[in-house]
């Protein structure tokens, strides 16, 4: 029997997504769970599996067509099959142009949007394919799209087109025979040194920073977040971590931030008001511990979920979340990836970051915020000592916790981060 795909809703506030390319052609086999085509999103794109097993019978949709979810998209069915007659979806709006949807924006409203304009004053020509990352880089830097050769599918212009048209050669200026090649000698300091000032620059934003803004600012204003700060002696776990990273291959190696994730996956479960989210006048209680893990991508941020967290050894832990990540930020992440957390960690150790909030991530009803280590002088029976320490900040919605439950939490999170053998056993 012939099966209808439909457009996936990869997130709960999800309402179209552009089909980028189709994986399986018409008439080719695709086995269930097999890579069926690339979903863009607001915040990624997204390799959408089949779950169906068959011939693609047909595509409904073609690439580069922004599909409202629901919208049927292929039929898979039998090779010979008799398919029935369904409407191939029209594009709502020519990749070339989109600027992104922002929030209560109607189909109608974008596909009369105007032409966008180059950083450089010029109007994409008509008939150029390019994906919104290409565009922001052609526009970041001025460059004409129609110098630029397309590698994509369709001809589509992508990231490495652009990064390869500005890595060509500059042509040198032809100096005629006879004519001396003078040094240039230095400027002298003065009010012109540094040329004309550097003139106002207008970015159009990428659907995924409208998305996180859209978000954060529906988070910030209906979730009465309270926060509530804990600082570890983090040196016992900087020393296991060096025992551990000896024994792995390069490519295997913890971080310190896998071992933070591990550890609030195990105080989760004694907690199950962090790990929740708010359903009307009712607190749903996961039954899953999925952490989720913020993720610096270009043009924003994404959250990779690592699922059943508190069931798996810090090993698993470190390799699952590492492929995520390198998937995340070559834009090729699963929807499984990006969808189903429990609770979020911010992790900003890396930038030499004290101590920050962080915004809840919506419907989760907690996010844990997490500083560096930072080597500081303690005070330890009576005296000043050198001493590695690590402040984490949770951000709770008041309306599933209040702050004495918050606190207990983050005590008891130190019995694994300042006990990390625990973490391994």
């Amino acid at each position: 029997m012939a099966e209808t795909v439909s457009m996936p809703k990869l997130g709960f506030d999800m309402a179209e997504g552009t089909l980028v390319r189709w994986v399986i052609a018409e008439g080719e086999t695709v086995a269930k769970g097999a890579v069926l085509a690339e979903i863009e999103t607001d915040k990624a794109t997204v390799e959408v599996e089949s779950a169906y097993e068959g011939v693609v019978r047909r595509h409904l949709v073609e690439q580069g067509t922004v599909v409202p979810v629901g919208t049927p998209i292929a039929i898979i069915g039998g090779e010979n099959e008799k398919i029935e007659e369904i409407p191939v979806t029209q594009a709502v709006i020519p990749t070339a142009v989109q600027a992104g949807p922002v929030a209560g924006q109607t189909q109608q409203a974008m596909a009369t949007a105007p032409v966008q304009v180059t950083a450089g004053g010029g109007e994409f020509p008509v008939g150029v394919r390019v994906s919104p990352l290409a565009r922001r880089l052609a526009e970041e830097k001025g460059i004409d799209l129609n110098g630029v050769k397309g590698s994509g599918p369709l001809g589509r212009i992508v990231k490495r087109d652009i990064e390869a048209f500005l890595a060509r050669p500059a042509a040198a200026p032809a100096v005629p025979a006879g004519v001396p090649i003078l040094q240039k000698k230095a400027p002298l300091p003065g009010p012109d040194l540094f040329g004309p000032p550097t003139p106002d620059e207008v970015i159009e934003r990428s659907r995924l920073r409208v998305a996180i803004g859209r978000r954060m600012t529906e988070a910030k204003q209906q979730l009465p977040h309270f926060y509530v700060t804990h600082e570890y002696d983090v040196a016992p776990l900087l020393a296991l971590r060096k025992q551990v990273n000896a024994l792995l291959d390069e490519s295997e190696k913890v971080s310190v931030n896998d071992f933070i994730v591990k550890a609030a996956a195990l105080t989760l479960r004694q907690f199950p008001n962090l790990n929740a989210s708010l359903n009307g006048d009712q607190v749903l209680r996961h039954g899953q511990v999925n952490v989720g893990v913020a993720v610096a991508v270009e043009g924003g941020l994404l959250t990779v979920v690592c699922r059943d967290t508190d069931r798996k050894p810090l090993r698993q832990i470190a390799n699952e979340v590492r492929a995520m990540v390198g998937r995340a930020r070559e834009g090729k992440v699963r929807p499984d990836d990006i969808e189903g957390s429990t609770f979020s960690i911010s992790n900003m150790g890396m930038f030499d970051v004290e101590h920050f909030i962080a915004i809840i991530n919506p419907p989760e009803a907690a996010i844990l915020a997490v500083g560096s280590a930072r080597e500081v002088p303690v005070v330890k029976d009576g005296e000043i000592k050198p001493g590695m320490r690590m402040k984490v900040t949770i951000s709770v919605d008041h309306r599933v916790s209040d702050g004495a439950e918050a606190a207990q939490f983050l005590q008891a999170l130190a019995l694994y981060i300042e006990e990390p053998l625990r973490l391994l056993v």
